[in-house]
């Protein structure tokens, strides 16, 4: 979730200019970069709490202590919300998750010297105001009405909507944490075949990476309790979209879904304007009552762009949104397990042969099961762990034969080991910190505040 786009206010005149937008971000292959995100939990060092946006220790003290390295300062009503610097972006979650939104770059171990520096940048601020930051993918301990709200427009108008579409919304808003990558696309082809890639195979990278066991200190029955709550958010603008997977798809056709996604908002003049629920369409025809009369930009589509969550999302490049958050090594596996998969074209063949024959009641299986089940999750007289180990071997012959490598020689596939590891012990993070409540931690989820924090 991040602020107003910035793209030129330029008139929308026909769905055209909209297909033409998303088609715009088709770039050659020596052009494609890899954007890292990914979101974590502050807490107080004394008592776990996560902090408020104001006071001494607060995240906007946080923010203010950031630009010390050079950061550009971006303010909302006088208020620092996030942070700028050299294509990166350092941004505030409803209830104060920090998020780096990466620069584009050429290859993991660019993204995970990034991913260092940044967690290192904030752990020189926070240890000043004695905060801690946990990856994980959902708040192991503290309830929706403890998190507090950040001072931030459209954040405002998505508390006052979510409730009305479903029960778990605001949880998603101020409770959970991912990690995610950004890539890029040749063509039209090209998009849709990584589109379809990439949703098949969602749910391994969310049994992968499954760490949000506890809610409120206590095991929710869950492996990927943060997966689970995108079930019950808002139907119109989340899943696995079957419609990826039919003749004809395109640019066109996702253009169509968007325009059925309902709205947030319409940022203008420097503030949010509460179109919640209100057709995008009905907009294109100056025809809603909030601004009478007023039609759409292209600043306004693009805003709209971010307001759908599918578990993968097109803008003009196509964001993989199914992994938990988690610690340092994670981060930088997950754009390692994405890239190797789609970002060499023998890889992607291998992908597609791997998935292309599910049927979408198994696509939906998949997608529903993993949240509990994970890895273990049966499917077609295996598991989901042998999906797991067939796609990481796939991914890793992809970046293998990307051959970027780092001064001492090795190439990307380095970074898939903790996920090798996963798989091989045939146990996610979050069934190794169940292990550790139910026997170190003596039932008490507070030790995965200093035993898993950066």
């Amino acid at each position: 979730m991040s602020g107003p786009s910035t793209v030129k206010d330029e008139p929308i005149r026909s769905r055209d200019q909209l297909v033409e937008y998303i088609a715009s971000g088709g770039k050659p292959e020596t052009d494609w970069r890899i954007g890292t995100e990914h979101e974590k939990f502050g807490f107080r060092l004394d008592d776990l709490r996560p902090p408020a946006w104001d006071g001494e220790r607060g995240i906007g003290a946080l923010l203010e202590g950031l630009t010390r390295f050079g950061w550009d300062r971006v303010e909302e009503d006088g208020k620092l919300i996030a942070l700028l610097r050299d294509g990166a972006s350092v941004t505030l979650e409803p209830a104060g998750q920090l998020e780096l939104s990466g620069a584009p770059l050429a290859s993991i171990h660019e993204t995970c010297s990034e991913v260092t520096g940044h967690l290192r940048e904030v752990k020189t601020v926070a240890d000043g105001l004695d905060l801690g930051f946990l990856g994980m993918g959902f708040q192991p301990k503290w309830s929706r009405a403890d998190m507090p709200w950040m001072p931030k427009g459209r954040y405002a108008i998505m508390r006052r909507y979510m409730p009305k579409v479903g029960s778990l919304g605001l949880d998603m808003m101020t409770r959970t944490c991912t990690v995610q990558v950004n890539l890029d696309f040749a063509d039209e082809a090209d998009m849709v075949k990584k589109f379809r890639v990439s949703l098949a195979l969602q749910p391994v990278a969310t049994a992968l990476f499954a760490d949000s066991p506890f809610t409120e200190g206590k095991p929710n029955g869950y492996l990927s309790y943060r997966s689970h709550i995108w079930t019950d958010t808002d139907p119109d603008r989340t899943g696995m979209l079957d419609f990826v997977f039919e003749d004809g798809f395109g640019y066109e056709r996702y253009v169509d879904y968007l325009l059925d996604v309902p709205m947030y908002f319409s940022y203008r003049d420097g503030r949010y304007i509460d179109l919640a629920g209100r057709s995008f369409r009905r907009f294109m025809d100056g025809r809603l009552d909030e601004l009478p009369g007023a039609t759409p930009t292209l600043k306004d589509f693009a805003d709209h762009l971010t307001t759908a969550f599918p578990e993968v999302r097109l803008k003009k490049y196509l964001e993989m949104r199914g992994a938990d958050g988690g610690p340092w090594g994670r981060l930088c596996a997950l754009p390692a397990f994405w890239v190797g998969l789609l970002y060499d074209g023998e890889a992607l063949d291998a992908a597609w042969d791997l998935v292309k024959d599910f049927s979408i009641a198994e696509r939906h299986a998949l997608r529903d099961g993993v949240p509990k089940q994970a890895l273990k999750l049966s499917f077609r007289g295996g598991s989901v762990r042998d999906l797991a180990a067939e796609a990481l071997r796939i991914a890793a012959g992809g970046l293998a034969r990307r051959a970027r490598r780092n001064g001492q020689g090795a190439d990307e596939s380095i970074f898939l080991e903790p996920l090798i590891e996963i798989v091989e012990a045939n146990q996610t993070s979050a069934e190794r910190k169940l292990e550790l409540f139910h026997g170190r931690w003596n039932g008490s989820v507070d030790p995965v505040f200093t035993e898993f924090a950066y």
